[in-house]
């Protein structure tokens, strides 16, 4: 059978450009309803929390009727948010557009299972950088053309594009990806496991979501649990800047005597999108991961996030933005593989859709409380906190992942 990363790769390319149009749009849209920065920040909230409630049951129920139909469902979802979105009369529509898509939204989740199911542990960081590279072609076409076509078309026709591009991305799945079945659970990793008291989710069945016992679980391994806590925090800083630079640059940067609106922003956000292909593509052709190794990856991932946002804090130029923005984007572009491959290789295969569940709803609470946190920041013109905010916490980030780093080392090479 043909290789299934290629297929969905070009899916979720897709997929990332219909979300990177909407991400420097969506602020300025908000607030054309009236919407200040803390409830911009709360709407970027309401659609995590509704994706923090069904990431669970997609994951369940795509480890139980295979990943292709379940992702086709949440596309569908995503298509329909968009619709809804565009004719939205009033900021309580644009509301329930963010619950329908949040809803649905397990597209990446899913995604990330299936890349699992199809590959061998020591290939997962080439892998995964499949989606970074979709994120990061993402975020080079994406947000630009939304900044552009906002600018010219005004909002209705980049989210009708972003709904076209989730019709595209649906079709790609339909016909081009193959329906790999889930891998059977790895008996004897289950075993070892078991012997330890550790979850096993049968079949690799993801856990419910309230089951946050069993959960827990997880983070009482000693590898596992340090490497998911540096993923919440690489997660809750990342949801930080991503929803609040747009609010950030329109107060903080201007062009040509006028703020920062859609299509500065845009460019910005493209710039960051192109530094992201240079680095997956290097991730996924194994240069980085052979020269530095997975670990230390991750470590050079938080030091270079951290002073960006430093640096971004104290920008009042483009010169310093785009400085602030070559650091952040080679952390940012780094860690979401790199810590996504150490996660399941700490596991066995029967119990990937667990972690990668879990993974998902740390993802789901840091875009809740990260963003409400930015827009109350940023309401309140604290502006430069607001940016060394997110710095610290990569700080942090980077500071338990150099006391763990040494037993990291010697687990990866041995596995």
């Amino acid at each position: 059978m043909r290789s299934p990363l290629l297929p969905i790769f070009l899916i979720v390319v897709v997929d990332v450009l219909g979300l990177t149009i909407m991400l420097p749009l969506l602020p300025f849209y908000a607030e054309h309803f009236g919407a200040s920065p803390s409830v911009v920040g709360l709407l970027v909230s309401t659609y995590a929390l509704c994706q923090l409630v069904a990431g669970p049951l997609l994951g369940q129920l795509s480890d139980r009727v295979g990943r292709k139909p379940v992702l086709m469902a949440s596309q569908i979802g995503t298509f329909v948010g968009f619709l809804v979105l565009t004719w939205a009369p009033n900021l309580f529509v644009v509301f329930v557009a963010r619950v329908i898509d949040g809803l649905t939204a397990g597209n990446l989740s899913i995604a990330q299972a299936y890349i699992a199911d199809v590959t061998a542990p020591k290939e997962r960081a080439r892998a995964f950088a499949v989606i970074g590279i979709a994120f990061g072609i993402g975020f080079l076409i994406g947000p630009g053309a939304s900044g552009y076509l906002t600018k010219h078309y005004g909002y209705h026709v980049p989210i009708l594009c972003a709904a076209g591009l989730s019709f595209l991305s649906i079709l790609g799945t339909t016909f081009l990806l193959p329906a790999v079945p889930t891998h059977p659970e790895d008996t004897q990793a289950a075993s070892a496991a078991q012997e330890m008291e550790a979850p096993v989710a049968p079949g690799g069945k993801r856990l419910k979501v309230l089951d946050w016992g069993t959960y827990l679980q997880y983070f009482r391994r000693p590898l596992l649990g340090g490497l998911l806590v540096e993923f919440f925090l690489f997660t809750f800083a990342f949801a930080t800047f991503t929803s609040g630079f747009a609010l950030f640059a329109e107060r903080r940067f201007s062009w040509h005597g006028a703020p920062f609106g859609p299509k500065e922003v845009g460019y910005v956000f493209m710039y960051s999108g192109m530094l992201g292909v240079i680095v997956q593509g290097a991730m996924r052709q194994g240069a980085l991961v052979k020269r530095v190794g997975e670990v230390r990856l991750v470590t050079l991932g938080f030091l270079c996030a951290a002073v960006g946002y430093v640096v971004l804090g104290f920008s009042f130029g483009v010169a310093m933005l785009l400085l602030a923005a070559s650091f952040s984007s080679f952390g940012t572009g780094v860690l979401r593989p790199a810590l996504t491959s150490l996660i399941t290789q700490q596991v066995s295969r029967g119990e990937q859709g667990a972690v990668l569940g879990l993974n998902q709803s740390l993802l789901s609470v840091a875009q809740i409380v990260g963003p409400a946190i930015a827009g109350a920041l940023i309401d309140r013109g604290h502006l430069t906190l607001w940016a060394l905010w997110a710095g610290l916490i990569m700080g942090i980030a980077l500071l338990l992942n150099f006391r763990a780093r040494e037993a990291r080392q010697q687990a990866h090479a041995a596995a």
